[in-house]
């Protein structure tokens, strides 16, 4: 029987990446093992995980979230010249700091970018695996273009920012259309940064929309080739309404790992974790269980 959830207080977590560049992250303590790393999805930052991290420590597991370099708080690539090597170095950095001495590598959660990341470590491993598990949110090697598109079109709809937090908050109602509530500007001040003209634009690197999704595309052999060498245990966990990931990329993905677990979230699109969040962490917590 699982305890019931208690209350954990995070703490600060500053790494230093194998370049030198600075990540900026937060650490839930617990006794449990092993514990959970999560990594998230283009544009987002690491509070796009808040509601699960505090729930999963409140369950006793020790929690690590992090923003990717060029998001959040994370510095940026000098140059802008970002590659899906950095970010790989980066995740595993990162789960070797989420690591206790003598204790199991981490499971990584993984959304959408994120979860391409952790793929790449865990199929391209020379030895021992980074991880003890994987949880893929809503991504498979192959993804569905015209969803991906609708990402980056929101993306690359702002290059001037707004004039304030009600506008943001108007283009991302408009954007999830599905969600309920408005963000608040609360809310909303992680997300975004204010400039020298007084006007508020997203924390993310404009430059990543040049290299990292340049390159997106022509990753996807080395996403196949590594998915198929994946041997510790995966949980797909996919939305049911994802303009992303399909029947079709599903099915592809399952012959390719035939050992993972699918779930479908039936109230969530593409943005699992905000969509369905009680689900979403009680379905992680139910997979933590059998390992």
């Amino acid at each position: 029987m699982v305890a019931e959830p208690t209350t954990v207080l995070s703490s600060p977590l500053r790494l230093t990446a194998l370049d030198g560049l600075l990540l900026a992250g937060e650490r839930w303590e617990g006794a449990r093992q092993p514990g959970l790393v999560f990594a998230h999805g283009f544009g987002q930052t690491r509070n796009a995980w808040s509601g699960s991290a505090r729930a999963l420590a409140g369950q006793g597991y020790p929690v690590v979230t992090f923003d990717a370099r060029g998001h959040g708080e994370s510095e940026h690539v000098p140059r802008g010249e970002y590659h899906m090597e950095q970010f790989v170095a980066d995740l595993g950095t990162v789960a070797d700091a989420a690591t206790p001495a003598d204790g199991p590598r981490p499971v990584v959660v993984g959304a959408s970018m994120g979860g391409l990341l952790a793929l790449v470590a865990a199929g391209e491993a020379d030895g021992e695996c980074p991880f003890s598990a994987l949880v893929l949110v809503d991504i498979t090697p192959r993804w569905e273009t015209r969803g991906v598109e609708r990402i980056l079109g929101f993306m690359r709809a702002h290059p001037h920012g707004f004039a304030s937090y009600d506008e943001a908050a108007s283009a991302i109602e408009a954007y999830l259309p599905q969600r309920r509530e408005r963000k608040t500007e609360s809310q909303l001040k992680p997300l975004l940064r204010q400039g020298d003209d007084g006007r508020l634009r997203w924390h993310w690197d404009p430059a990543l929309l040049d290299g990292l999704v340049e390159e997106s595309e022509r990753y996807q052999p080395r996403l196949f080739a590594a998915a198929a060498k994946v041997q510790v245990p995966v949980l797909l966990l996919s939305g049911a309404r994802s303009d992303v990931v399909s029947s079709h990329t599903v099915d592809e993905f399952l012959r390719l790992v035939p050992h993972a677990r699918h779930v479908s979230l039936a109230d969530a699109t593409h943005m699992v974790a905000g969509d369905a969040n009680d689900a979403f962490t009680r379905e992680i917590a139910a997979f933590m269980q059998t390992l």
